[in-house]
């Protein structure tokens, strides 16, 4: 037996116990642990013929540094092989075989690895022979509670080869290294265990594990009196259950203490789910293989993983839809104001799924701008149709399994995001969001996830999505499928052209102000703690926050801005300077007149409808209800962040306003021109793209070539404007990029006005390419 030496690397294991002779796989995840696997054996070629030592920790929780806080006796091992994973951390698969036991005198001192100096322990025949004697009556002992308990496990074979075999080895090993391995099979805890680690005398090692075979032998309802007969029908909890373990691997299960019961309920899972023909066969076939394999054996946990997911899919399990097309309406408008494209749609399939019981679920995507409603428009389709709603956020998504799932030969497989999303669901039908669509990365090493997506949202192919993990095809057909994105640009044609795109054009000042009365106010008085009786924003304050504070499509930032002025009013009512209506903060009482509240029907409207709030005010309230007018806003929120539209501007030669598309909405577009003295130079500034550059040397040649046909002022006699002059175009906001090709009659508007010196009209917006749109434009601007 070769010597373990005086100085070891040390791994700590808290969780699993190696007595000498059993083999087990250590997973390093700790840094020092890397480490030392890093130094001794992944860039070690000796590492196959060099000792490490295994040893706990006194307490679970918290570090080690000295040997103080280890425990004194610990496992010397020697390793067969290794394995990097990166999923799901990084970490190192060890696999180890016991060698012998040691003692832990110190630990040497280094900050890269821990080195511990060691005695060895365990003695073996050559070295002392006068323990034999000692032991020899425990041995006989020990040797025939193995001997029965074999004779249980290789039961009912006609081959007892293997049992011969395993009586042999018993009889030709020694004691110290017979009653470890047994040790290791027997059913015990790991702190039962960690005592046979500990129990270094041969003779309480022998009693201690004779003893926990005892107990196993009672645990069947075995006699432990050698030669007494038994029924072993008396071990088993069922006749399935008997027949499932007559071979030599089922009785070898009974032996290390499978969970029989857990798996008969598993079959009976299995046989109650109503599973399709072609999952059935699957179950069937991987049920027959986990009742053979044992519960130690790596595969164990991924078979009876697979099985439950299998029984826990909605193979069959679908929701009743509400086709009440009326309060599926009601519902719709109830819950968001606008969004008639995406409603309609809905409503026609629900006509649709009316007339015809067996309908595909549609595939949508709806395309717009943050913040106007995409992913909660979802989630009232669901609630209006009464089906289950279940959300997959996409963005950043990289890796094709994440969709398809991982295959089972993988360490930590799990099942992609769809099917994962059908099991949570509970039913064959949920609505599915399929979140920032347009998000997912390109394709890469990990696969392409759009491409991944191809099966799962063709009508024609998702009637058999087949999950990497699952490896059983799934019907998805049933499943309505909701995609949001905010641009169509970065999702692949071929994805794009599996879905029916809906676009939400950003929301309006009134579309806005209906929102903020329905919805959000009442919202941010809730969170903040405020009775709806207690705080009025009238449609005059809602409309200047909107048009001075807030500037997007949908209306995120108008609900943080409610949000600011609730917060201002609570610290108002918390200090209790907001008593009866008074504040010195610009916050007055409901009966107090206001310079907006006599102006304006709508403003009368807004305060009517806010008004019923106050009906709710529990009891304590404050009598009257506090009103924020709108010029306090910048006492509340600050100064405007966002001018108004300065069409003053266009009292002006040479300034003409058209319209541009932002991500958030349409906006107005001031173009400005100015003429000096020069040599016939265009300038054009901005932060302008090609496009546009060229949209304003097409104006400016177009211009020049008609000069005298519109009567425009030139400098001499010739017809050239850009004789002895230079012309600046400028596009304010120069800190955005602008570009696209509707800004041609504009500029041609801005130029036309510079050279006339005649300012345009103010109520016109312009927006149109440059084509034969510009004589029109032009005889217009003449009659003006």
């Amino acid at each position: 037996m070769a010597d373990i030496g005086s100085v070891l690397p040390l791994f700590v294991e808290d969780t699993t116990v190696i007595l000498p002779g059993s083999s087990t796989r250590l997973t390093v995840k700790d840094a020092v642990g890397i480490r030392t696997v890093e130094k001794y054996l992944w860039s070690s070629s000796e590492w196959n013929q060099r000792f490490f030592g295994v040893v706990s920790r006194q307490s679970s929780k918290g570090g080690w540094s000295s040997e103080e806080k280890l425990r004194s006796i610990g496992t010397a091992v020697t390793v067969s092989r290794v394995e990097a994973s990166s999923v799901p951390e990084s970490c190192f698969s060890v696999f180890v075989t016991g060698y012998c036991r040691f003692r832990l005198k110190r630990l040497r001192p280094s900050k890269q690895y821990h080195v511990g100096e060691v005695e060895q322990l365990d003695r073996f025949p050559g070295q002392v022979h006068a323990e034999l004697e000692d032991v020899k009556e425990l041995r006989k002992e020990f040797l025939s509670s193995c001997w029965r308990l074999f004779q249980v496990v290789f039961q009912g074979s006609a081959d007892n080869t293997r049992l011969m075999f395993f009586q042999q080895m018993l009889q030709s090993l020694p004691p110290s290294r017979s009653v470890d391995i047994i040790g290791a099979l027997v059913k015990a805890s790991t702190e039962e265990r960690r005592k046979i680690l500990e129990t270094v005398d041969l003779k309480q090692r022998l009693a201690l594990v004779t003893s926990l075979l005892h107990r196993q032998l009672e645990t069947l309802k075995l006699p432990v009196v050698s030669g007494k007969s038994f029924d072993h029908t008396d071990m088993l909890p069922g006749k399935s259950l008997k027949q499932s373990h007559q071979g030599k691997r089922g009785a070898l299960d009974r032996l290390i203490g499978s969970d029989s019961e857990e798996i008969e309920e598993l079959e009976k899972q299995i046989m109650d789910a109503n599973l399709p023909e072609v999952a059935l066969k699957v179950a069937t076939k991987e049920l027959k293989r986990l009742k053979r394999m044992p519960s130690v054996h790596p595969e164990h946990a991924v078979v009876r993983n697979f099985l439950e997911l299998l029984v826990e899919l909605p193979w069959t399990h679908s929701s009743v839809d509400r086709l009440d097309i009326d309060k599926a309406r009601q519902q719709l408008d109830a819950d968001h104001y606008g969004l008639a494209t995406p409603k309609k749609r809905v409503l026609e399939y629900l006509a649709v799924r009316k007339l015809k019981s067996c309908l595909r679920g549609p595939i949508l995507c709806l395309v717009g701008p943050p913040g106007v409603g995409k992913t909660s428009i979802a989630k009232s389709i669901a609630a209006s149709i009464g089906r289950a709603f279940y959300r997959i956020s996409l963005g950043g998504v990289s890796d094709e399994a994440d969709i398809r799932g991982h295959r089972r030969t993988y360490i930590g497989s799990m099942p992609g995001r769809i099917i994962t999303g059908l099991r949570r669901a509970g039913v064959n039908n949920p609505v599915f969001l399929l979140d920032e669509v347009d998000k997912m990365t390109t394709a890469s090493i990990r696969g392409d996830p759009a491409a991944a997506l191809l099966e799962v949202l063709d009508s024609e192919q998702n009637n058999s999505f087949t999950d990497h993990y699952l490896t059983v095809p799934f019907d998805l057909s049933q499943v309505l499928f909701i995609a949001t994105a905010n641009t169509t640009s970065s999702i692949p044609a071929a994805l794009k052209d599996r879905m029916e795109v809906i676009r939400i054009s950003g929301y309006n000042i009134d579309e806005k102000l209906h929102i903020a009365e329905r919805h959000l106010v009442l919202k941010q008085l809730k969170e903040h703690g405020i009775a709806s009786g207690q705080l009025v924003l009238p449609r005059p304050t809602l409309s200047s926050i909107v048009s001075s504070y807030t500037r997007e499509a949908g209306v995120r930032s108008l609900e943080r801005k409610i949000g600011a002025v609730c917060r201002a009013v609570a610290l108002q009512l918390a200090e209790g300077k907001a008593v009866n209506g008074a504040s010195s903060s610009g916050i007055k009482s409901a009966a107090e007149p206001t310079p907006l509240s006599h102006t304006s029907e709508e403003a009368h409207a807004g305060e009517r409808n806010l008004a019923a709030m106050a009906t709710a005010t529990p009891t304590g309230a404050y009598s009257q209800a506090l009103t924020v007018v709108p010029e306090m806003l910048e006492d509340l929120l600050g100064p405007p962040a966002f001018e108004q539209d300065g069409r003053e501007q266009l009292t002006t030669p040479g300034v003409a306003m058209g319209l541009a598309w932002t991500s958030h909405g349409g906006e107005l577009l001031f173009v400005e021109a100015i003429a000096m003295p020069g040599t016939g130079k265009l300038s054009i500034t901005g932060n302008l793209g090609d496009v546009m550059k060229e949209s304003a040397k097409l104006a400016m040649s177009w211009i020049r070539c008609h000069a005298s046909l519109y009567q425009l002022p030139v400098s001499s006699e010739n017809t050239d404007l850009m004789q002895e002059r230079d012309i600046h175009v400028h596009f304010p906001a120069g800190a955005i990029n602008k570009d696209g090709p509707s800004a041609g009659i504009t500029i041609l508007v801005v130029l036309v006005s510079l050279f006339r010196l005649v300012a345009s009209r103010r109520r016109f917006l312009l927006r149109t390419q440059l084509a034969s749109i510009v004589s029109y434009c032009l005889r217009r601007i003449e009659r003006t």
